[in-house]
């Protein structure tokens, strides 16, 4: 048996993370190049497991890709080795519908 796999909506999550909790991109580094949430740890899922070290099993992780598919799949591996993971539905694209911040190269994107 598998364990139920949390997930939160845009807003929920653009409200978790101002309060703090580690938001996970797991988008190739070209995509987070063109726009990410600020504060976002990019971690992609090419990489993903091979740097499941450089997260901490303590924190609560909310986990994103572009539209949901690729942050639902590394939530379900996350949860499986252990780890408080969340997921975001709908993506980046929920992000931005909801009002999210995006930025790139550290300046906000505006209309993104």
């Amino acid at each position: 048996m598998s364990a139920e796999i949390e997930q939160v909506t845009a807003e929920e999550a653009i409200a978790m993370h101002d309060s703090g909790v580690a938001l996970i991109d797991v988008r190739e580094s070209w995509e987070f190049d063109r726009g990410h949430a600020p504060g976002a740890v990019l971690l992609p899922t090419s990489q993903f497991e091979d740097r499941f070290g450089e997260l901490s099993r303590d924190d609560t992780l909310l986990i994103i890709c572009h539209a949901g598919p690729r942050s639902f799949d590394a939530t379900v591996a996350l949860v499986a080795a252990g780890f408080h993971a969340i997921d975001v539905a709908g993506g980046m694209v929920a992000w931005r519908g909801a009002g999210g911040p995006v930025e790139r190269d550290g300046e906000p994107l505006h209309n993104a």
